[in-house]
């Protein structure tokens, strides 16, 4: 009897000393997992002779010599995070050197959406947006003014995107008129909100509520998702679906909490959330845009870091671990196609510096 209860005892011991090992080789592994992400992206998708970055791993580029500006705006904000774990490393500053050379002088300056020296090219307000938004992340952790000042520059040049057609908002393309998106929009109220906490300028905060009440009375659906646009003029709504314009309006209702403490800004927060898994987690997976998930996961942290519901954080870490063991080649780039993207690994490299700066 004593020899079964000790073999029983032992086991359990065993058990739990293998669960715990698992636990942490889960979180060592997601840091060998962006070390790997980090060191592909500057090897096989980054041209050393200009600091720019390439579309995809494929040997000739289809359209384009380098990167549209958008996968950069998915490396800047997953080189911020790695800032965050890695203080002594430097993956932000090359990523920023390499967005420096999308500046359009074109007044209102900001971003275009290509290399300038290579053409002229279009300019999204989303684009802009996106990189505002994980400088002022850069400005909060470093108080390097430049950041500020690109940030501040690109709401100058967002707010020329609003006018009243449609009740107001503002539209995604700069010169065309045709559609208001819930893509440029929600990161509208991001960039507005942050400068607020950042300045305390009330211009920012009205702003933001602006574009957020817009936003909620436009391309709200019932049950608290966003849809994608609505056409200009005839007011079509194009009912699709993403994840990241739920994730971009989930932090926007969590910051806002965070700033007016008005709780029926957490409670939407946490409807969006509480949509977001139903419609979106499907078959234990999310949908297959990387950098869209990215975007959700910030949406869930930050109201996370309010009510700590780990429901849907653990959501995001156990996905992240299906994608490494079921969507990675040998050498380590992520993503289903045969060519591999610089958005996709940039996505990913964010979302487990995100996930592993939860564990710590």
């Amino acid at each position: 009897m004593m020899n079964r209860r000790r073999i029983i005892f032992t086991f359990f011991v065993l058990m739990a000393g293998s669960m715990t090992q698992f636990a942490l080789a889960q979180g060592s592994g997601f840091e060998q997992y962006v070390s790997d992400i980090s060191k592909n992206i500057n090897l096989l998708l980054k041209d050393p002779k200009t600091g720019l970055y390439f579309e995809t791993t494929a040997a000739v580029q289809k359209e384009n010599p380098h990167s549209w500006l958008w996968p950069l705006c998915a490396l800047v904000q997953a080189a911020n995070e790695m800032d965050v774990l890695y203080p002594k490393q430097e993956h932000l500053k090359p990523v920023v050197k390499a967005i420096d050379q999308y500046y359009s002088e074109k007044l209102p300056v900001a971003y275009q959406d290509y290399v300038t020296a290579e053409r002229l090219s279009s300019r999204f307000y989303d684009d802009n947006q996106w990189v505002a938004i994980a400088y002022l992340d850069a400005y909060n952790r470093t108080k390097e003014q430049h950041y500020l000042k690109n940030a501040i520059m690109v709401y100058d040049y967002m707010i020329t995107g609003m006018d009243e057609k449609a009740g107001g908002g503002l539209y995604w393309k700069e010169g065309d008129f045709t559609s208001k998106n819930t893509c440029s929009n929600a990161p509208a109220v991001l960039v507005a909100l942050q400068l607020y906490q950042v300045t305390k300028e009330k211009k920012y905060l009205k702003t933001a509520l602006s574009v957020y009440d817009w936003t909620n009375k436009t391309l709200r659906s019932p049950e608290g998702l966003f849809y994608d646009n609505i056409k200009i003029p005839g007011g079509e709504i194009d009912r699709k679906f993403y994840t990241y314009n739920a994730g971009a309006m989930l932090q926007a209702n969590a910051l806002l909490y965070t700033i007016t403490n008005n709780k029926k800004y957490l409670l939407e927060a946490q409807q969006i959330a509480k949509a977001s898994k139903s419609y979106f987690f499907k078959d234990n997976r999310l949908p297959g845009h990387y950098w869209f998930n990215a975007v959700l996961l910030r949406g869930c942290i930050e109201l996370y870091k309010i009510d700590k519901n780990k429901d849907w954080i653990n959501i995001f870490r156990n996905e992240a671990q299906r994608i490494w063991t079921e969507e990675r080649d040998g050498t380590n780039l992520i993503g289903r196609n045969k060519e591999k993207s610089l958005i996709d690994q940039a996505a990913m490299m964010e979302i487990y510096a995100r996930l592993i700066q939860l564990e710590k």
